[in-house]
Order: structure tokens, then sequence, then C-alpha cells
């Protein structure tokens, strides 16, 4: 043979079996990087449609509770002459919190920049502006397994039936101008940070401390309930109010309207469970027991106490009893539940007629005695019944005084702030219409229409 070929096959044999070894030395870290980038495929979120289905859903629900439903549950409680304008509170704060949320109010809220677990920092207290006017947020965003728009409208519905709810603390009597400031204010100032430290994640004040708020009792309910407390102190007494009749001029309103809150109500709790999952049913389930539980305990203590069960009583718990489920329902049974309900239809029916005439206060559509007391109830209560293998949290005496000091810290934050606000307000521009306006009603003084 050639000694020239017989060299060129012996270096190529060489190099061969060079390749050949350091392929097999090569393999490993090619399987290594292979099973990491599989792994992070499969660790990286994707959209649930299921998921996303029953959010959208939820959404709808949550809106509804708003409008028509707390519009028509206030509206029906109120005198003729003032049925239009509490419709209109109603409808007029859903369209301007929905701009504000959509400004900054979400990013505010939601954004977990510089957040910690342990560390508490201002980013513990209030997010910063990096998603102000929705920004980064496109058609492919996620949160969790939803799109983040969704998640984005579903909390924009908290927030406006939260600001919603207050106005029946100060019914009859506010100015609509200063209602509309006050309520862009207070959002800032006051709602979006306790629902950051409650619900943004670890790091969030809220969070880090444990304190359980499945769905809105202390950023919602105890929220709002304070808030109104501390405005109707603020307005005074309607005029007559204790000499003159009040009497609601039409119930078959509240009545239809408490029915879309009771219906609205699963988006509001089995919707925050933000999946379509066991989690949610139990969450819906214990918000049918809770509701149908104070509504009975409602009725029967006001047939022991008056006489007759009332139709407006009856309503007025079964909307008590949503309120002292709220921040239990992704956390308890259907025993717990139902306890929860029996103890908060009774509490809030002893808020809304024994403490006000006790304090003297004229929360006119006892926003206060119901949201307030059922919301303080239900956050307390969630401690003692709270079951590890449904929300992952065991009840006890620890988690009950976890959920006590969440609960004094969100109702002297929400009364203080408020307070000021009002304040403010007062100063500039005036709180109150004028006496010739509350005896019209504000219909025709505010609005310039009235019902026939």
């Amino acid at each position: 043979m050639n000694p020239m070929l017989l060299k060129s096959m012996l270096m190529l044999g060489t190099l061969a079996t060079g390749s050949l070894a350091l392929a097999e030395e090569a393999a490993p870290a090619v399987e290594v990087v292979t099973e990491t980038v599989t792994a992070a495929a499969e660790a990286a979120p994707t959209l649930d449609s299921g998921a996303t289905a029953w959010m959208l859903t939820s959404t709808v629900l949550v809106l509804m509770m708003t409008i028509p439903g707390v519009a028509l549950f206030y509206g029906g409680m109120v005198r003729k002459k003032n049925v239009l304008g509490t419709l209109m509170q109603s409808f007029a704060i859903t369209g301007l919190v929905g701009v504000l949320w959509m400004l900054f109010g979400y990013s505010l809220a939601f954004d977990t920049t510089g957040m910690e677990e342990g560390v508490t920092n201002l980013n513990s207290f209030i997010g910063t502006l990096n998603k102000a006017f929705l920004a980064g947020i496109g058609k492919d965003s996620l949160t969790g397994v939803i799109p983040e728009s969704v998640f984005v409208v579903f909390q924009m519905t908290f927030a406006i039936i939260t600001a919603a709810l207050i106005t029946g603390a100060v019914a009859e009597r506010m100015k609509f101008s200063s209602l509309l400031v006050f309520i862009t204010a207070w959002l800032f100032l006051v709602y979006v940070p306790i629902a950051h430290m409650v619900w943004s994640g670890v790091g969030g004040f809220f969070w880090d401390m444990g304190v359980l708020d499945f769905a809105g009792g202390t950023v919602v309910h105890i929220n709002a309930g304070v808030a109104g407390l501390v405005a109707a102190i603020m307005l005074g007494k309607r005029l007559g109010y204790g000499k003159e009749p009040m009497a609601p001029h039409n119930l078959v309103l509240t009545l239809i309207g408490g029915a879309l809150l009771w219906v609205g109500w699963f988006g509001f709790n089995a919707g925050s469970a933000v999946a379509a999952d066991g989690r949610a049913g139990m969450a819906m389930l214990a918000t049918m027991v809770a509701t149908s539980g104070a509504a009975l305990a409602w009725m029967f203590a006001e047939w022991l106490a008056k006489g007759k069960p009332s139709l407006l009583g009856i309503v007025s718990g079964a909307v008590a009893g949503l309120v002292a489920v709220t921040p239990a329902a992704g956390f308890v049974g259907p025993v717990g539940a139902l306890i929860i309900g029996l103890i908060g239809g009774v509490a809030a029916f002893w808020g809304a007629t024994s403490l006000k005439r006790m304090l003297g206060y004229d929360d006119s559509l006892d926003a206060f005695g119901v949201h307030g007391v059922a919301g303080i109830v239900g956050a307390i209560l969630t401690g003692f019944f709270a079951v590890e293998s449904i929300g992952g949290v065991a009840g006890g005496m620890g988690q009950v005084m976890t959920q006590i000091v969440g609960v004094a810290i969100t109702v002297v934050y929400v009364a203080v702030l408020t307070f000021v606000i009002l304040k403010v307000i007062d100063m500039v521009m005036g709180l109150r219409v004028s006496e010739e306006q509350e005896r019209e009603g504000l219909d025709t003084a505010l609005h310039g229409e009235r019902v026939e």
C-alpha cells in the first residue's frame, strides 16, 4: 500500500476516534441542557382556557353586583325624592373608578417591584407606577394561568363595588361633586394601599403577617364600612332624622338588588380562587351556606325583637352573610361557613339597630352596620375556622390573633385617612348639600330629574 495513503487512513481513524470520545463526553452535558430547557418550559405559566372562561364570567358577575345590584339595593331604601341621585352615585362611581384603575390604581395595587419576603419597605405598603396606564400588559401577558387583562378588570370591579358601598352611609345628603372628589382621593390613599398589603403577594405587609382575606373582608367590607361610618358622622344626620318618617320608598327594588348581590357574589368569592378548581367550588358552597344561614339568623332575631320578620330584614341578613363569609370563603368548610353566617347575621342585625341607636349616628342604609360589623366578625372567625386541607392554613387562636391585629390596623388606617380626606374636601368645597336642596330632594336639586 502506498505509504502516503496508509498515513492518511491512520490520521482519519485517529480523528474519528477522538470525535467519538468527545461526543460521548458531551452527551451528558447535552442531556442536562435538554432537561433544563424542558423543565423551564414545563414551569413557565401557560394560559388555561377553562380558568380564563370562569374568570371572564366572574368578572361580569362582580360588575353586576354594583350595576345594577348595589344601585337597586340602595335605591329602593331611600325616599322617592332621592332614588335617582342614589342610582346615579353607583353608576358614576363605576365609570370613575374604572378610569382611575386603568390609569394608576392597578399598578399601585398589584405591581410587585421591590417586594421581598420578610423584608418590610415602602413597596410592602404600595406598588410602583411601572404599570401605570397598564404599560406592558398585552394580549399574551399572563397572571398565573389567565390573561393579565382579565385580572385587571376583575380587580377593577372589586375597587368599584367597595367605593359604591360607602354611598349607603351618606345617602340623601352628600354633594355629588364632593362625592366624586372623595372617591378619587380615597381610592388611591385608602383602598389601593390596603389591597396591596393584603393581595399583592410575598413581601406585602399583611401577606407576610399571615392575615387571611380570601375575597375582601378587610380590603372591601371593613374598608368601606369604616369609611362610611366616618363619613356619616362627619356629614351629620339627615334633616328630620328620628323625627320624620324615612321609610324605604320601594322594597321591591331592594329585593331585586339584594338578589343580584347574592347571585353576583359567587363571582366575587369563587372567582377569587382565580381558577376553575376545587377551591373555587368550595368557596361557592361556603358562600351559599353562610348566606342562607345569615338570612335566617337576621329574620329570627328581628322576629324575636320586633314581633314581625320583614323583607328588608331578611335581605339585609343575606347581604350580611355574604359579607361575613367573604374573607373565609376559600379557607373554611361548609360547617364553619354556616357558623360564620349565623353569627354574622345576628351581629349585623345588632349593628344596624342597637349599635346605631346607642351611638346616635345616621348610617342611612347601614353600610357600617352590615358591611363593617359583618366584615369584622367574618375576618376574625376566618382565623378560627380555617381548614388546612382547603386553604393551606390551619385555624386556631394564633391565627385568630393575627386576624384581630389585621382588622385593628385596617380600622385605624381607614378611619384616620378617611377623616383627613373628608376634612380637606369640606374645607375646600363643602361636603353636604344645602338645607333647601336636601328638603327638595337630590334628584331635582342636583340632577334635574325626578321619578313620577
